[in-house]
């Protein structure tokens, strides 16, 4: 599982011209997940982004997490952090997990986000075509990938 986390001032999402979600301070992820992802990758996953420290202190150090600022979370299905560009032009995204498998995964995470502590989680719709509006702050943009932490 991949999750391309950005700190924001305020993040928005749209689909069909209604917003669906919205947030202020906090957290802007952008989640993939693969075919050979489960529940534990999502729980760890998860657990990691909500305890991560990209947010700063009073001596301008990144040393807070978003539990620590009581920021809020939009989550973002993202099947192209799996893009496979390795001959030609066209991506392909033959490692990205089919929905059945990814939908509930990405349920799982935003569930175990809420559980850390992040009180407002908001989220796209699955498989949306979605209109995100980030407003990275610092910018600060931060990949984990479940894969490095074998």
């Amino acid at each position: 599982m991949r999750a391309l986390i950005q700190r924001v001032t305020h993040a928005a999402v749209q689909v069909d011209g209604q917003a669906i979600g919205r947030i202020g301070h906090g957290l802007a992820i952008l989640l993939g997940v693969t075919h050979a992802d489960g529940h534990q990758q999502a729980e760890r996953l998860a657990e990691k982004t909500a305890g991560l420290r990209i947010f700063s202190d009073a001596a301008g150090k990144m040393n807070l997490s978003v539990l620590d600022v009581q920021g809020d979370a939009l989550v973002i299905s993202q099947f192209t952090l799996y893009a496979n560009n390795q001959r030609g032009r066209r991506p392909d995204f033959l490692s990205a997990a089919r929905p059945e498998q990814a939908a509930p995964l990405v349920e799982r995470f935003v569930s175990v986000l809420g559980e850390a502590g992040v009180k407002n989680v908001q989220t796209g719709v699955f498989g949306a075509h979605m209109l995100v509006e980030i407003f990275n702050d610092g910018p600060v943009t931060i990949m984990l990938d479940t894969d490095d932490w074998a």
